[in-house]
């Protein structure tokens, strides 16, 4: 690094990817709104799952200020964020076959949903098979992922594929194998990771467009306001009574 402070650098490299992926993903963003919104209009649920530091993508359009109600977080114990101890238990949880079935099959997901899975890497049994056993069950599912991994790196799953193979869309988050942007002379390996920001920005990009897709059909989007303004209880309180069969992170 030559130009400009740490911190320069990092938001100019997080400015780039968010460009990149406006710019080159703007198809697959409006094709995953659009999913999400038929889900919406023909009664289905919508279901968000992540693991690990991917999973904070997924818990931040649940129960979000301006985002849609109907989206639940899809948790699989051990795995959602790094609260379990020790850490290191999730990323390991991440390649035990058969989690992914016991999770979806005690679930309430079930065909006619959407399932928008986050994995940055992809290559892990967990986000593998989630897609594959979600398909199975008749679920629509959105994957958001890096596909460098897959041309990097090899598949922890027994078929050898990863993630973004058995998605009915991807979105490639545009992530470096690493997940690292910058480099110092000084420090002995890479640092500063952009795909919390990159990532939390795409899931967001997809939640509007879908508010936008429901409102051009006539239908009012299930949106919840902000309980720190006046009137947020009350609205939010109206719309969780009419969409209340949809939603399950009240329970």
């Amino acid at each position: 690094m030559s130009d400009g402070t740490p911190a320069d650098l990092f938001f100019d490299a997080a400015i780039g990817l968010l460009q990149r992926v406006r710019d080159e993903e703007a198809a697959a963003i409006t094709a995953a709104g659009t999913l999400l919104a038929d889900t919406v209009a023909a009664g289905g649920r919508l279901f968000a799952f992540g693991a690990g530091h991917s999973s904070l993508a997924a818990q931040d359009v649940v129960y979000r200020a301006g985002g849609l109600a109907l989206m639940n977080l899809l948790a699989v114990p051990g795995v959602v964020g790094v609260d379990v101890t020790p850490a290191t238990l999730g990323s390991a949880l991440e390649r035990v076959d058969g989690l992914a079935g016991a999770v979806l099959d005690t679930s309430p997901a079930r065909a006619g949903d959407a399932l928008v899975i986050i994995s940055l890497s992809g290559r892990n049994a967990l986000p593998v098979e989630m897609a594959l056993n979600a398909r199975a069950l008749g679920l629509k599912v959105i994957g958001v992922t890096s596909v460098a991994y897959a041309g990097e790196t090899k598949s922890r799953h027994a078929s050898g594929t990863f993630l973004k193979d058995h998605c009915d869309i991807v979105l490639d988050s545009k992530i470096a194998v690493g997940d690292a942007e910058l480099t110092l002379d000084t420090i002995p390996a890479p640092f500063a990771p952009a795909s919390t920001v990159v990532t939390a920005a795409l899931m967001q990009a997809v939640m509007a467009t879908a508010a936008a897709a429901l409102a051009d059909r006539g239908i009012e989007p299930p949106l919840l306001r902000s309980g720190n303004v006046d009137g947020g209880h009350e609205w939010n309180g109206r719309v969780m009574a009419e969409y209340g069969d949809r939603i399950f992170y009240r329970h």
